[in-house]
């Protein structure tokens, strides 16, 4: 996720749509309301929660930079891939 100021957030769910509207109104996390995190630009599925931890957890570790190229490498315009769900 981020903001239109691409602050970016990385989390995990089982159910993205949910997710993010619960991003839109401001009820995700204090973090995501503080920095109007609400744009959906980079998601990845897995079937397994612990493979989807595991990732979550590698992406926290790291830097901006890279996390940016993951984002534009499939998103170059940093479009919100949720705004037609």
């Amino acid at each position: 996720m981020a903001s239109l100021s691409r602050t970016l957030y990385v989390g995990v769910t089982n159910h993205p749509a949910r997710r993010v509207h619960e991003h839109n109104e401001g009820t995700a996390s204090a973090f995501t309301t503080k920095y109007n995190v609400k744009r959906l630009v980079y998601f990845e599925e897995f079937a397994d929660i612990v493979a989807a931890i595991a990732r979550e957890t590698q992406l926290k570790g790291w830097s901006r930079a890279r996390k940016i190229g993951l984002i534009e490498s499939t998103n170059p315009n940093w479009k919100d891939l949720s705004e037609e769900w």
